[in-house]
This record gives structure tokens, sequence and C-alpha cells, in this order.
């Protein structure tokens, strides 16, 4: 990871202007309650231009000087160290993490101006924390009060996200191997849900075998885990994960293993039996079920380089739309479905996201007001889905089915790749697990 990081270092100073300073901040401890805190997960950026997972850090680029990465953390302490655990210290900065030179971050004040002093311009991402900031213009303001003793401040600032994120949004080969792997230990926790669901347990308890899978391969959840049973699936970004599974409802797992910083993202939606039955769908739900996996893999097979996320987003709503009017519970024809906004009733939200070291991962979808045709190394997601309200008119056989299928995409060369594809989805397989409860620690 680390010789990674410093190939990305090194593409970042190559497209910073030649008299440019770049700052980029760690992540920070944040407080669970009173003296607790909470696991510490470094800043995304940070992370990937650095490896280093130590809160309390900032790194500093300068093309222009001899010494072109700078990095201040904490020192060595041992006391503190004997409660927290190791530091890099200022000796680990250089040794470990490649810097020209480290000060203690004690000293970020102070160290920030002579960096800052000369350069043309900064670099930093405008708006993330206010107190970067607040730092930030005021390193500029003094500066620019010590002009006539031969300071010289920069006269633009530039958000960084404009030259990172669009780096970070096409991936590099050892980004793309730590996202095949923490796909692959995705699927294998998914399977063990699938196989354990059964009614009777609660869906926390699905959780953590969700969990269990991740941590067995040294991986975290990329994000909180929904494990959503019956009318629960409705709800886009259910977390509570508390209630009881029942025979008959579906459902659905959406978890994500998170391994060297990046995560995967996987949605299956199966049914729920009875200890000792067979796992079967309802009819309603399998024509919902059947709906929602075609315009899954028609999108998945239009994927290619030069594909755009709206153009997948448009074929996936015709093809929802068009399996909804035909069951008649939309009506007039597909187009004007989507056209007159009828289908958001069933499906409101977008149909994929960037995937990487962010669940929601960073690039624009739409630079300069186009969509964004996607690259060989964009990895994004595929995941259509219908959802019944609770309260919809619809007769009470189709109210409070939810249901998504949400698979992993990388774009390559020649078409693409499904980093998730060895997680069944297609009705057959998935029945054939669902509930079975064999083979839970594969």
């Amino acid at each position: 990871m680390l010789a990674a990081c410093a190939s990305r270092r090194a593409t970042l100073l190559e497209r910073l202007p030649k008299n440019a300073c770049a700052v980029l901040f760690s992540g920070r401890e944040e407080r669970r309650n009173a003296d607790n805190h909470h696991r510490f997960r470094q800043s995304s950026d940070f992370l990937y231009l650095t490896g280093m997972t130590e809160p309390e850090s900032v790194a500093v680029f300068t093309p222009g000087k001899d010494r072109r990465f700078t990095l201040l953390c904490r020192p060595r302490d041992k006391f503190a160290e004997l409660w927290y655990g190791h530091r890099a210290g200022l000796e680990g900065a250089t040794e470990l993490y490649g810097a020209d030179q480290s000060f203690a971050i004690s000293e970020l004040e102070r160290r920030l101006l002579e960096l800052l002093d000369g350069c043309d311009e900064v670099h930093y991402l405008i708006g993330d924390r206010p107190e970067h900031d607040e730092l930030i213009g005021k390193a500029i303001a003094r500066l620019r009060r010590n002009e006539r003793n031969g300071s010289r401040a920069p006269s633009r600032i530039v958000d960084l996200k404009n030259t990172l994120h669009e780096m970070r949004l096409v991936k590099d080969e050892a980004a793309i191997l730590s996202m095949r792997r923490s796909c692959a230990v995705t699927v294998e926790a998914h399977l063990l849900a699938m196989r354990a669901c059964s009614a009777g347990k609660r869906e926390y308890e699905i959780e953590a075998l969700v969990d269990y899978g991740f941590r067995r391969r040294n991986g975290l959840p990329g994000y909180q885990s929904i494990i959503a049973a019956g009318k629960n699936a409705t709800v886009l970004h259910y977390v509570d994960n508390q209630d009881q599974l029942e025979p008959g409802q579906l459902l659905l797992v959406d978890a994500g293993c998170e391994l060297d910083g990046f995560t995967g993202d996987v949605t299956r939606t199966y049914p729920i039996a009875a200890p000792g039955h067979r796992a079967q769908f309802s009819r309603e739900q399998r024509q919902l079920y059947d709906i929602v996996l075609d315009a899954q893999l028609a999108a998945i097979a239009a994927v290619r380089p030069g594909v755009t996320v709206e153009e997948l987003h448009t074929l996936i709503c015709h093809r929802l739309a068009s399996g909804l009017c035909a069951l008649g519970l939309l009506s007039g024809d597909p187009a004007s479905a989507v056209e007159s906004g009828a289908l958001k009733r069933f499906y409101p939200p977008r149909s994929s996201h960037f995937l990487g070291l962010d669940v929601h991962d960073v690039g624009r979808y739409f630079p300069d007001g186009e969509a964004r045709q996607l690259l060989p190394g964009t990895v994004f997601t595929i995941e259509p889905g219908l959802y019944v309200q609770p309260d919809d008119p619809l007769g009470p056989e189709w109210r409070g089915i939810g249901i998504r299928i949400e698979d992993d995409i990388l774009i390559t060369t020649t078409g693409h790749e499904v980093l998730t594809a060895d997680l069944p989805k297609r009705p057959d397989e998935v029945l054939k697990l669902a509930s079975t409860g064999v083979n839970l620690l594969v």
C-alpha cells in the first residue's frame, strides 16, 4: 500500500502547478460519549496519499521546492503510547511514509507559514472543516502583512478536490486489488447471512453474522449495514436492525466489507422461511423480484467504456416501468410513467454511485454540466429496486415489499467485470441457499 501511496503522490505533484502548495488534513478522533471515542478511521484522501492511519497529522505538497512532501504528525510519547498504542513519530514519517521532512503537529501554524511563503496558490479541500478554512486564511493573512519584509502570500485558493478526487475516481492497480479483496469478503459475509436467515431470528443477529464475516478476514463494515425484514426494506437507509424476521417476509441485506480502506457495497433480497421449511417467494414478491433483476442485468450488460451513469439510470427506469405497467401497477406506457414521475412512487432513488475509499465515492457525475463518460478503472454500483410502501393504495399482498439487487462493477478496457459475481441472485440459486442454515462457517 505504501508503494502505491508514493506513486499517487508523484502523480499529484505532477498535476499541481509548479509553484503551488497543497495542504491535506488527516481525520480526527470523534468522541462517542464521555471520554470514549469511536474507532478512528483515517480521512480517505489522507489515507490515499500517505497510507498513514494516525489522527492529528497534516501532509503538505510543494512541487516547486526541494522538499516536496512534508508530514506533520504527533511525536513519539512513551506515556501516551502506553495507553493508546504505537506512534510513527517524526522518524517514522520519513522512514515509513516517505516524507522529505517532518515536524511536530504542534508546529503546524509556524511551518505552514514557511511552506506557503512564495507559493502562488494554495490547494486544499475548501469547506471540509471550518477550522481548516480558518487556518489557511489566517496563514495567508499573516504572510500578506509581512510582505514588506520579503514574504509572498498565495494569491489564489483552489479546491484540491479538482485534482485529487479526479485521481481517486479512476482506480490504480493497487486500489483495484484491494477492491477485489473487499468484494470477495463481502460476498462471503452475504452468503453467511443468506444461509442463516430464518423466521424467529432478529435483524441484529444477521447483522452480527455479517460483521463476523468481515472481521474474520480482518475487515470492517464500510458503512452501517442495512438488515431490513418485511416493510423495513422499503426504508432505503434503514439501520435500526432490531425487528424479528417473520415467515413469508423478504429480508434485504445491504452490507459491504472495508479492507485497506476500500469498501464493497452489495445488496441481496430473499425470502424468510420458517425453521424446517424451504424459502419461497410469494407470487407478488417473485413478480417484483423478476422485474428488478431484469433491470439490473440489462444495465450491467450495457456497461462499457464511455457509458454514463445517467444512461444506465434511464435504462433501469424504463425496464422497471415496463415491468410495472405489464403488471398493471402503473397505468399508461412505460415512457410516460418515467417522464411523469409516476415511477418514483415505487422507485425514488438513483441507480448507481461511485465506489472506492468511500461507499459513495468521490468524483463528479456531471463535470462541465455534461454526464461523465466512465473510463476503465472506474468502480461503481448498479442497484435497482422496487419499494411498495406499507400505506400504498395497492392491495395488502403488495404492501411492504422492498427489493434491491446491487453489485459492484469495474469498467475494463474491453467492457466490464462484476466484482461481486460470485454472490447468487437468480431466484432458483437464491432459494437453494436462503434459510438453509448450512455451512455457516465456510
